[in-house]
C-alpha cells in the first residue's frame, strides 16, 4: 500500500477507512491516495518534509514548521489519519486535540504561556511586538480564568476552547 506505484486493494481501502475512524468514504480515500502518490515523488511510500512543503497551502501556513513535526515521514495510512482531523465529519474534540499538538511545542502534553507566545509570534510575525503578544495572551488567559504561570493539559485546553460560541471550521477539501 505504501509504494506510490501500487494500487489500493479493497482490503487496503477498508483498513485505511477503519484506521481513520470512518471519517472518509472509500472514494475519498482513493482520492487521497492519488494525491499521496503525487506528493510522494520518489515513490518511497512516505512523504518527506520537502514534499509537504511543495503544497502551496501548507508552505504558506505560518504554522507549517510546527505541522511538519507531525507529518514528516508519514506513510499513506498515517497521512489519512492526520487529514481525518480536517474532515467535515471530525468532532470538535478531534480538531481541538490537533490544535493542542500544534501548541504543545515540546510534545510533553502541556501547553505553557511560553508556548502560546511562540505560536502567536509565528502567526503574527513582525505585525506585533513581543510586548503586545504578551499582553494579548495574558488577557485571553485572564478571561478564561488562568494566569500566565498555568500550564494546560489537553483536557484544560478543550475546556477553554470548547464553548458554545466557538465555531471551528477547519476542513480540507478532498477533490
Amino acid at each position: 500500500m505504501g509504494n506510490a506505484s501500487s494500487m489500493l486493494t479493497q482490503y487496503d481501502i477498508e483498513e485505511v477507512q477503519e484506521h481513520c475512524n470512518y471519517l472518509f468514504s472509500q472514494q475519498e480515500i482513493v482520492s487521497l491516495y492519488e494525491r499521496f502518490c503525487q506528493l510522494d515523488r520518489s515513490a518511497k511510500g512516505f512523504i518527506s518534509e520537502d514534499e509537504f512543503l511543495s503544497i502551496p497551502e501548507f508552505s504558506l501556513n505560518p504554522l507549517s514548521k510546527r505541522l511538519l513535526r507531525m507529518v514528516d515521514g508519514l506513510n499513506f495510512k498515517d497521512f489519512v489519519a492526520f487529514l481525518s482531523t480536517f474532515s467535515a465529519k471530525a468532532s470538535l474534540r478531534q480538531k481541538i486535540e490537533l490544535i493542542f499538538k500544534v501548541y504543545d511545542i515540546d510534545g510533553k502534553g502541556k501547553v505553557t504561556f511560553k508556548d502560546l507566545l511562540e505560536v502567536l509570534r509565528d502567526l503574527t510575525g513582525s505585525f506585533m511586538s513581543d510586548e503586545q503578544r504578551e499582553q494579548v495572551v495574558t488577557k485571553v488567559l485572564e478571561e478564561a480564568g488562568y494566569t500566565k504561570d498555568c500550564s494546560f493539559s489537553v483536557e484544560d485546553f478543550i475546556q477553554i476552547i470548547d464553548h458554545p460560541g466557538l465555531k471551528m471550521e477547519v476542513e480540507v477539501p478532498i477533490d
